[in-house]
């Protein structure tokens, strides 16, 4: 069995407004055995496009190696844009040494109201994945519920938009499509997708992506 735990602390300040809500990065970011492409940092995985999409969506000249300096570029776009990240996830057991969130056990959370509570200007949750078993929204229904607290539907089209109110203020969750590739079966599957892909034949995944993380980040 494998102890997957999150090798980053969560990414705040006070000036924070919308948090990025994952779960876990790959288990090699633990140990420490990184690919090449890969950064040292929260969604760094050569394999997750978050990176890439704002990359393009903010024109950024990213880089993605692991140095200091990349590392460093991505911590001053968040902080200059008062994003933030904090996974859901604190660790898990895996009898599969992979990436996917169906494969966790005895997940431990993190304790997200309580950063809601802290951080106050936290405006936004942005889950890097829809509904669906272990996945960052999936856990964040489990606290509320434990909580009593109610969560409101405000838009059911893609991205989905729910509200919750807490800490005598109203957060907005959203859900986006994720920025893994184990993604892009859906993202197919998808009637907006389709009709671009028709409409252009080199319409890609990444492009759906791009459009859609545009509408939530900028």
């Amino acid at each position: 069995m494998f102890f997957h735990f999150h090798p980053y602390k969560p990414f705040l300040n006070h000036t924070t407004e919308k948090i990025i809500v994952g779960t876990l990065p790959p288990p090699r970011f633990c140990t420490k055995e990184y690919k090449d492409g890969d950064v040292d940092f929260c969604y760094g995985s050569k394999d997750n496009l978050l990176w890439q999409a704002l990359n393009k969506i903010y024109k950024l000249n990213l880089c993605f190696e692991n140095t200091k300096e990349e590392i460093n570029k991505r911590k001053n776009f968040l902080q200059n844009h008062k994003i933030g990240i904090c996974d859901i996830v604190e660790s898990c057991k895996r009898e599969k040494i992979d990436a996917s969130d169906i494969g966790m056990s005895d997940v431990i959370p993190r304790d997200i109201l309580g950063y809601l509570k802290e951080y106050k200007n936290i405006k936004t949750l942005i889950f890097t994945g829809g509904l669906c078993k272990n996945s960052p929204e999936y856990f964040f229904r489990q606290v509320l519920k434990k909580h009593n607290i109610p969560l409101k539907i405000i838009s059911s089209e893609i991205p989905k938009k729910h509200e919750f109110n807490y800490d005598k203020r109203i957060i907005q969750t959203i859900s986006l499509t994720s920025p893994s590739n184990a993604a892009n079966r859906s993202i197919g599957a998808n009637e907006y997708y389709k009709k671009m892909k028709k409409e252009n034949p080199k319409y890609s995944t990444f492009d759906f992506r791009v459009e859609q993380y545009e509408k939530v980040f900028k």
